[in-house]
This record gives structure tokens, C-alpha cells and sequence, in this order.
């Protein structure tokens, strides 16, 4: 059986370009005469539509361009994402063929862990379903109905189902597209049934979608693979009969000795390959290469995420304060990756406490970027501000006040070319930072993406080392070496007063980046934290910190999630909390 795999980037809202964007797939498989062509779950709406899903006129749009694109099917036969607005909704896949709607299938398991919340809008499916095609039956799945060993998958291959396709909209995280491949071999090996995996690609809001679509047989092994973080258009060809050869010798999945408790959905022999006199010439496997090392994985990742949030929100040009240090320096290399210099600019904004080698490596990234620079120096600004308060603040000594208000002031710049042109401001803190509350709200806060919010800070390092190296150019990223060594190489500090050190504050980053992962990500207590050798009086004033800044969090723009658990969506604490386990 040929199958395409159409890897699309939908926008959420946009049914009639997602509808488009189906079609123009549809036209290029078609030149592939392919039996059966996969688009990702919920592609006609995108994903996630959250309380989008909770309007009438929002799913009766949804299921009037379904109809449209079914006119698109003559001569094949397709699968395609959408909420189906039933006696209640459900996440559903629609069998398109011959001009109309064939059958629907909806997904059973509806997950409601991490960034998920489909059981706030969805009503779950009862069974498996599968469809008769060109002499092979082919089970139907949606994302999370494929994760859970057994039903329905396994009930669809009981019901002989020799391949197993799976929709999805699976967002990423660093290294799941490798684990997520890996899952699926074991259910293949476990049905003894090739598995299909059409993934959505593409970033919305918070989360990015990977693609790393991918075709295992029977045996778990992968024939075909797609780019990641890319559209792509996978043509496979699978031996459904290797897999049914295999069936015979495991009695257990021979469907005669068992009953069948799948929903059996017939259609009949559609796809233009069962019409033509001979089958189409065999095709040569695609399989594309996994980004590697992991840095290049989470670069291409944060670069997919920063493009599509300027682009789908109709941003024409994005700022940044660039100060010398790593965290600014990693952003605007994303912006200029993601969105080509033309449309990144840069605000230098010193005061007394900036070093010249910090301002000199500034300019000298700016220069190696080739991005617009806007000198703004705030020490006049600082005086005003002082001289303002000083009556309020007579007689008292200079503290963490006076340092915010620099941190305000560049705030208030950023926002002010914003708002004067119309640019997306990027903050430029990073997950450590963020999770201690080492930031100041209205200030180095103030923004419209946090580009590395959920980056932790020696990823930031990793991150920046691997960008200066020669393996970012075969990464097709044409500036070379574009970060000043003296920027990875200095002591990170906020340069808010003299002599000012990060580690002043916070205990050293290798230190604090452990004690964090463990207790925001993977929710260890503190006596677990302990018993790993971490130290105490670290671990507690860590926890200590993390805490306190959930009010501060609350107020921090959106950020793209690379990590197993990233702040908002995907963590959800109160403000007001006095557990201190």
C-alpha cells in the first residue's frame, strides 16, 4: 500500500487557510497516486483550539469546510482531523473519498496531563475503528489512542488490521520525536501491524509541533521518515502482506481465533492506485536524519517557535535589549535565524554600572548580526528618576529599589519603540532565572515573547557554544560564528551595581540548574533533592525562591516550551501557597 503523509504548519482559527493548505496537499499527493493520504489531528481548526471549540458557529464552520475539502477527493481516499459536533464534540478523523464524507472515527483516550485539556472540551470515543482499502483493512487512531498499550489499537488489529495509522498533534519537547519512534515500534512489534504516524508541525503559542512524521513495519523497523520542524510530504510504500505472512505464525493475532471488538467502517477500493491496470513504480525509501546533537534539535525548535508566533500574529519586525550577556545574545541570534536581520533591531541601553566589555561585545554582536542598532543610554533617565524619589526615599540607602529601576527604565524603551512602530518585543530570560524570580517585573519582563523562558541557563550555554561552531553552518545558517567569545566566556551578571555577580545571589548555575529540574519538573521533594547529594541549605533556599515568584511568572509573557514541564500551561501552582514540603 502507498501512503502519503501530509506533515502540515496549521494556524488555529484559520479554517479556510488550513482548508487550503489540505488541498494544495492533497494536489501534490495525488502526483504520487498514493492509496491513502494522512493529514495530522485536528488539522482543520489546528491544535490546540482550546475554548474556540466551545462555540457552535466555530464547529459548524469546522464541519462545512470538511464537506469542501471532501469535494477535493475524487479518486482518493484521505484522513483528516476535525472536531465532529455529534449529540456532543469530539476529537474525530473523517474518511474523505469520492467527493464526501465516508465515516469518522473518535479518539478514545483524550489527555489531560501537562499542556493537554481535552477532557474540558471533548466527550471520548467508545471503540476502534477500521476501514477496508484496496484488499487491506487499516485501523484508525488519534494521537494519545496510540500511547496506551492495548485497545483500540490492539482491538483493530485483532480485527485485521494489517497497518495502523495515527494522526496527531504531538508537541515537542527535547528528545521526544526519538522517544516518540521508539514507542511506536513496540506497539508495531505489538500488533504485528505497520504503524503510521502523520504528525502536525508548526508552533502555536507556547507549544511547538515537531512533524518527524515516520512509516514502522510490522517488525518495528522504520522505512520512512520526514523532516523536523518543517513541512513535508511523506510517500511510503509498506508491505501489508510481510505483516499478514507474519500473523500466521502468532496464532494470538490471527483475527479468526479471536472475536472482533472494533466498529468495522467498509469502503470500497477508491484510491487511484486500485483503478489503474498497473501499480505505480516502486519508490525509494525517505528517511530523513534526526537533528543532531540535542542543542541543534532545541535550536531549530526555539528558531520554529519565535517564526511562527511573529508570523501567525502578523508581526512585521521584532526589538530586543542587547546588553553583552549570553541570554540576549542567544535571542538575537534566533531572531536573525528565524526571521532574517531586515526585521530584528537591537536596543544598546547602558548605565553607569555597564562595563565597556560588555557594551563593546554588544555592538560587536549587533555588527556580526547585521541588525539595526538603537543607542539608548538611561543613566540621564536614572538621575530623573532618583531626583523624582528622593524625597520618599530620604535618608535611606540605595538597595534591590534602584536596581529595578534601571531594569524598568530599559522596560519602558523597549515598549516605547513597540509601541511607536508596531514591534514584538522579546524578553530575554531564561528558565533559571525565571524559576528563582531573578527578573523584575515591568522590566526585563515586560514583552510580548519569552523567547528562551523555558531555556534553562547552562542549556543557554550549550546552546550558544553550539551556534559559534562550524556544525550550526551545515544547519544551513549562513552567519558564522556570530557570538563574541568574551560573552560566553564572562561571568554572568546583571551589571545592576558595582562588581555585581549572578552567583552573589544564587548558588552557581551547574548547582541550581539540578536542584531545579529535579523539583519543577519532575515535582521531587526535598528530601529527595537531599538524598542526591545536593546541598541543603541550596535546595531549601532554592525551593524558597521558586515559590515566592509564582506571582511573578503569572504576569511574564508567553514562552516556548522545550523542556518535560515549562512554566503556565503546562504548571500550574497557586500564588497563594503555604506548603513548604
Amino acid at each position: 500500500m502507498r501512503l502519503a503523509l501530509c506533515q502540515i504548519n496549521t494556524t488555529v482559527g484559520d479554517i479556510s487557510g488550513n482548508v487550503e493548505r489540505m488541498r494544495q496537499g492533497l494536489l501534490a499527493a495525488r502526483e504520487a497516486e498514493p492509496d491513502l493520504v494522512l493529514f495530522p489531528e485536528l488539522a482543520l481548526t489546528g491544535y490546540p483550539p482550546e475554548d474556540l471549540l466551545l462555540r457552535e458557529h466555530f464547529l459548524a464552520d469546522a464541519r462545512a469546510a470538511l464537506g469542501r475539502l471532501a469535494e477535493e477527493t475524487h479518486g482518493l481516499v484521505a484522513v483528516v482531523g476535525f472536531p465532529e459536533r455529534a449529540e456532543d464534540v469530539y476529537n474525530a478523523a473523517a474518511v474523505l473519498a469520492d467527493g464526501r464524507v465516508h465515516a469518522t472515527y473518535r479518539k478514545v483516550y483524550l489527555p489531560n496531563y501537562g499542556v493537554f485539556d481535552e477532557q474540558r472540551y471533548f466527550q471520548s470515543g467508545s471503540e476502534g475503528a477500521v476501514i477496508d482499502l484496496g484488499g487491506h483493512r487499516v485501523g484508525l487512531t488519534v494521537c494519545e489512542d496510540i500511547w496506551e498499550p492495548g485497545p483500540p489499537a490492539s482491538d483493530e488489529a485483532i480485527a485485521g488490521a494489517t497497518l495502523i495509522v495515527n494522526i496527531s498533534a504531538s508537541p515537542y519537547r527535547e528528545g521526544k520525536g526519538a522517544e516518540r519512534e521508539r514507542m511506536f515500534a513496540q506497539r508495531a512489534r505489538d500488533n504485528l501491524a505497520a504503524v503510521a504516524f502523520c504528525g502536525l508541525v508548526g508552533g502555536q503559542d507556547e507549544l511547538i509541533f515537531d512533524g518527524h512524521s515516520f512509516v514502522v513495519d510490522h517488525t518495528g523497523k522504520t522505512i520512512a521518515r520526514a523532516a523536523q520542524f518543517e513541512e513535508d510530504l511523506l510517500v511510503c510504500d509498506v508491505d501489508l502482506e510481510a505483516a499478514a505472512a507474519a500473523r500466521l505464525r502468532e496464532a494470538g493475532h490471527r483475527p479468526v481465533a479471536r472475536r472482533s471488538p472494533a466498529q468495522v467502517i467498509v469502503l470500497p477500493a477508491l484510491a487511484a492506485n486500485t483503478q489503474l491496470a498497473t501499480p505505480p513504480a516502486p519508490l525509494a525509501p525517505s528517511l530523513a536524519a534526526p537533528i543532531q546533537p540535542p542543542e541543534a534539535e532545541v535550536y531549530a525548535a526555539l528558531m520554529l517557535g519565535l517564526h511562527d508566533y511573529v508570523t501567525k500574529n502578523g508581526f512585521a519586525h521584532v526589538v530586543l535589549g542587547v546588553s553583552g550577556g549570553i541570554d540576549s545574545a542567544l535571542v538575537a541570534c534566533l531572531a536573525v535565524d528565524a526571521l532574517g536581520p531586515e526585521r530584528v533591531s537591537a536596543s544598546i541601553m547602558p548605565s553607569p554600572f555597564s562595563s565597556d566589555s560588555t557594551q563593546d561585545d554588544a555592538r560587536e554582536l549587533t555588527r556580526r548580526l547585521g541588525i539595526r542598532t538603537h543607542e539608548l543610554p538611561i543613566e540621564a533617565v536614572m538621575g530623573a528618576y532618583n531626583e523624582t524619589l528622593s524625597h520618599e526615599f530620604e535618608g535611606l540607602p540605595p538597595d534591590l529599589t534602584e536596581e529595578n529601576l534601571q531594569a524598568r527604565i530599559r522596560g519602558n524603551l523597549l515598549m516605547a519603540l513597540s509601541n511607536k512602530f508596531g514591534w514584538l518585543v522579546l524578553t530575554t530570560g531564561n528558565k533559571s532565572e525565571m524559576s528563582v524570580g531573578y527578573t523584575t517585573l515591568y522590566g526585563d519582563l515586560a514583552g510580548g515573547l519569552a523567547v528562551i523562558k523555558d531555556v534553562p541557563k547552562t542549556l543557554v550555554y550549550r546552546l550558544c557554544e553550539w551556534r559559534n561552531s562550524p556544525a550550526a553552518a551545515t544547519r544551513g545558517l549562513g552567519i558564522e560564528s556570530p557570538i563574541p567569545a568574551s560573552i560566553i566566556e564572562r561571568a554572568p551578571s546583571a551589571e545592576l551595581r558595582p562588581d555585581q555577580r549572578d552567583v552573589d545571589s544564587l548558588p552557581p548555575y551547574e548547582l541550581l540548574d539540578r536542584i531545579l529540574q529535579g523539583y519543577i519538573e519532575f515535582d521531587q521533594s526535598r528530601e529527595q533533592l537531599i538524598a542526591q547529594g545536593l546541598p541543603v541549605l541550596d535546595v531549601d533556599r532554592t525551593m524558597r525562591m521558586v515559590d515566592l515568584a509564582e506571582y511573578k511568572r503569572r504576569q511574564a509573557p508567553p514562552g516556548i516550551k522545550v523542556t518535560w514541564r515549562a512554566f503556565g500551561r503546562d504548571r500550574r501552582m497557586p500564588i497563594t501557597n503555604r506548603y513548604t514540603g
